[in-house]
């Protein structure tokens, strides 16, 4: 494993930063029992490392605990409640090492009386206190629908952006596909993150369930639009992504590739700044989110935040949206809140 750090000699003092650990592993097994084994036993590995340099929250990679690239059949059958015995464990290790740790899983849940799968991931305090369970929002691609429901469908689960205290630090939540809306991230700094986190699984490639490659890389927006999200909300955003590649075994036992990955996890700064950016390889990044750090944005105090004009950005949740000659409409409107 890669040190990757960024750090003070001493750890942000409470209400002043935060340090965060971002672990990027490597290639692994998907889709079963000895999946979760492998990643629950990696996570204890990076945890220890991490507190060796005093880290005060930690980040892994989307739907972490089974790999990404599982089929409908497998993340439905291993997929856990919040308080299932794979977040229990998650929830010790949180405790035992005196860290905060955001942790990506498949989830089942009763939701508006039905069974419910979710692209979820806890954040649960170094106490192991459940500050969090967030589903995601936004699927991509064609086989995420197949196999999750869009989170925060229901007025019962409450509302999708929050934003929590760790060591007296926001911290608020996105996955993946989420990067890519800015309105998300400013959701978040208006009501108060200092810092968002965004576990992912962009890739290289990946196998679908048709048995198909992706045709085309994810883009990389690691470079872009995470540091642009950093600086026009004045605050943190981090990347967690996994490296290399995925396997899974078939009836004979052989592996064989499902998925490589980019590797692309990345820690910017609230001036757009990359604070650590690691290879493609497993790396435990290390960096201290310190706003103190930074001075203003712009000259004479102007601030993206305080000069909006919410009034006349009507727009912004029109149904309909003309994009050059064509229209897009919501699809019935299949994230709109139900009682």
């Amino acid at each position: 494993m890669i040190l990757l750090t960024r750090v003070k000699q001493e750890a942000p003092e409470f209400g002043k930063g935060i340090r965060l650990a971002i672990y990027q592993n490597y290639g692994g097994p998907v889709g079963n029992a000895d999946a979760i084994s492998y990643y629950l036993n990696k996570m204890e590995e990076a945890v220890k490392e991490a507190k060796k340099i005093d880290a005060q929250l930690i980040s892994f990679a989307e739907l972490y605990v089974t790999g990404y690239a599982v089929s409908p059949e497998e993340a439905h059958s291993l997929a856990e409640k919040s308080d299932g015995p794979t977040i229990t464990r998650v929830t010790q290790i949180a405790r035992k090492n005196n860290i905060a740790i955001i942790c990506p899983y498949p989830e089942k849940a009763t939701v508006n009386g039905a069974t419910h799968y979710y692209d979820s991931m806890v954040l649960i305090d170094k106490d192991g206190t459940l500050l969090k369970n967030y589903r995601k929002t936004q699927l991509w691609g064609p086989d995420e629908g197949k196999i999750y429901s869009h989170g925060y469908c229901y007025e019962e689960e409450g509302d999708a952006y929050t934003v929590h205290q760790v060591n007296g630090f926001g911290v608020g939540l996105l996955n993946c596909y989420e990067a890519e809306f800015g309105e998300l991230a400013r959701i978040h700094a208006l009501k108060g993150a200092q810092l968002v986190v965004i576990p992912t699984a962009a890739d290289v490639w990946t196998l679908l369930s048709t048995g198909e490659r992706t045709k085309m890389p994810y883009p990389d927006v690691s470079q872009n639009l995470i540091p642009a999200h950093a600086l026009e909300n004045i605050m943190f955003v981090a990347y967690c992504n996994r490296a290399g590649i995925e396997t899974r075994k078939d009836e004979n036992g052989k592996e064989y590739e499902i998925g490589l990955y980019l590797g692309n996890s990345v820690i910017a700064g609230p001036h757009g700044d990359i604070i650590l950016r690691p290879r493609n390889e497993e790396t435990l990044l290390i960096g201290d989110c310190i706003p103190d750090d930074y001075g203003p944005t712009h000259p004479e105090n102007t601030n993206y935040l305080k000069d909006r004009r919410p009034a006349i950005y009507r727009e912004l949740t029109a149904e309909k949206v003309k994009y050059s000659e064509h229209v897009y409409v919501n699809p019935a409107n299949r994230n709109e809140v139900k009682k």
